[in-house]
C-alpha cells in the first residue's frame, strides 16, 4: 500500500469531502486502495466498475454517441464518466479510468498501455492520458497509482 491513499483520505477528511470512483481498466483497484485506509468510511461513498460500454452508459450516463465518435478510451468518455460518477454518488470528488491494459486491443492510434484518467472536484473535471509499459497487471497498477496521485494533486490545488 502506498502513502498516497492515506494522504488522499486525510485531505478529504480535513476538508469534509467525499470521493467515489468509476473504473474500467483498473477494475476496482482505485476503490480497493482507498478502502485499505482505516477510517475511509468517513469519505468513500461508492465505487463503480463499469468495464463494459453498456455499464458506462447505464450507470454513469455516458452518451453512446460519445463512445461511438471518440472511442471508450478517450478524454471525452472519461470526462463524462467523472461527471456521471460524481452525480450518481453525490460525491465532491470522483476518480475515473479507462484504458487498454493488454495484451490485446491496441491499435496504432490507441496502443496497449494507453490510459485516460479524469478527476472531478466540485464541478470541475481534469483529465490526462498516459501510456504505460509492462504487462496487464503492471499497466493496471501504474494507472491506479497515477490516478490517485493525480486526484491528490488536483485536490491540493483546489483546496489551496
Amino acid at each position: 500500500m502506498n502513502n498516497i491513499e492515506f494522504e488522499l483520505v486525510k485531505l478529504l477528511k480535513e476538508n469534509n469531502m467525499t470521493v467515489s470512483t468509476a473504473e474500467s481498466c483498473t477494475g476496482g483497484l482505485i476503490g480497493s486502495s482507498i478502502v485499505n485506509v482505516p477510517g475511509c468510511s468517513a469519505v468513500f461513498n461508492q465505487g463503480f466498475i463499469t468495464y463494459a460500454n453498456d455499464a458506462k452508459i447505464k450507470y454513469l450516463g455516458v452518451d453512446c454517441e460519445t463512445i461511438k465518435n471518440y472511442g471508450v478510451v478517450s478524454d471525452e468518455v472519461v470526462t463524462q464518466m467523472a461527471l456521471g460518477c460524481a452525480r450518481e454518488s453525490n460525491s465532491d470528488v470522483a476518480i475515473v479510468t479507462s484504458g487498454i491494459a493488454g495484451p490485446d486491443g491496441g491499435t496504432d492510434t490507441k496502443p496497449v498501455g494507453l490510459v485516460w484518467m479524469a478527476v472531478y472536484i466540485c464541478g470541475q473535471v481534469y483529465s490526462k492520458k498516459n501510456i504505460y509499459k509492462g504487462n496487464r497487471t503492471q499497466v493496471r497498477e501504474q494507472a491506479k497509482d497515477e490516478a490517485i496521485e493525480y486526484a491528490l494533486e488536483k485536490l491540493r490545488l483546489h483546496i489551496n
